[in-house]
């Protein structure tokens, strides 16, 4: 399949890079972060999540950083709901909001599950078919409020607990999230178990079977094979990749599983290998330093410590 010559990089470190550190970055930080990376560039930012504050503390800032955020009106901001009562506390948010005369809160809505009944139950104490029935209706009162709406499937390539993840069983959640309204589906290799081969094969067919719908990749670089992965993916024709600044993340179950590709690290490939993204690298890589000092510690991202390829004459 002929590679794209444009991808489309959606940031999920104030998401899911943030809800792993131990210690509680300050509103005003988060903001200052979110506002730095809506300026590199970047078009797509997955903001925060209306999760359960005693699940995670770190996000019980969600509404606090929704409405003070200032982002160019060209920037698309998704939060990540887990149910339908954080779908309500996101909605309540929203319409406050715009009766105030301010943009919206947020433009999309993630949704997610697991592909292995083991990490489901792990991750929201719940099987398979359990969260499929909740987040059909999820998304199907999100996009009757007109938001975009992604299905993140975790474990599409590979289970801690289980092993192998079959495709064709990836492939029917998919399906069923599509037809409650997924406009875009979102593959993650939560853990880092998946190699280059495996990509190319799962998403060939994966298209073939999701005609009409967005398909993201989403890869942890866990095994250090996360850039190697990107690769195979956009040889199959995916356009889409999430990513996260500094390389911050991680899955919070099971132990080991470290953090998201560096968006930098991406986009500092995606550009040597002649892809447009429309990022500033150069900006990014500012907001990597900052985050880098806001946590008080050195990050995995190699661009950040290498800086870019400067190809002299």
């Amino acid at each position: 399949m002929t590679e794209p010559r444009s991808v489309t990089v959606r940031e999920v470190g104030p998401r899911d890079g943030f809800q792993n550190e131990p210690e509680i970055i300050p509103t005003e930080r988060k903001i200052e972060l979110i506002e730095m990376l809506a300026r590199t560039g970047l078009r797509r930012l997955e903001v925060t999540s209306f999760v359960r504050a005693d699940v995670i503390p770190q996000l019980a800032d969600a509404p606090q950083v929704l409405q003070a955020i200032d982002v160019p009106p060209e920037v698309s901001l998704s939060v990540l709901v887990p149910n339908e009562r954080g779908l309500d506390r996101a909605l309540q948010l929203r319409e406050q909001l715009a009766g105030r005369g301010r943009r919206p809160a947020f433009d999309e809505v993630n949704v997610f599950l697991s592909a292995s009944e083991s990490h489901n139950h792990a991750n929201v104490n719940r099987s398979i078919a359990e969260s499929l029935a909740s987040l059909e209706r999820v998304l199907g009162r999100a996009r009757k409020e007109g938001l975009r709406c992604e299905g993140v499937i975790s474990t599409s390539f590979g289970c801690p607990y289980e092993g192998h993840v079959p495709p064709g069983r990836v492939l029917e959640i998919a399906r069923r999230l599509a037809d409650a309204g997924a406009q875009e589906i979102g593959f993650g290799d939560t853990t880092g178990m998946a190699n280059p081969v495996q990509v190319g094969k799962a998403f060939a067919s994966w298209q073939h079977g999701l005609a009409g719908v967005q398909l993201t990749a989403h890869f942890h670089n866990t095994r250090g094979q996360g850039l190697a992965n990107v690769l195979a993916a956009l040889q199959a024709g995916v356009s889409s990749f999430e990513s996260s600044f500094g390389e911050l993340g991680g899955c919070p179950v099971p132990a080991g599983a470290t953090g998201n590709i560096a968006t930098e690290d991406l986009v500092s490939m995606l550009h040597e290998m002649g892809f447009s993204t429309g990022v500033d690298l150069d900006a990014l890589l500012a907001c990597s330093r900052r985050v880098s000092e806001v946590l008080g510690r050195t990050l995995g991202s190699h661009t950040l410590i290498a800086g870019p390829v400067d190809w002299r004459e």
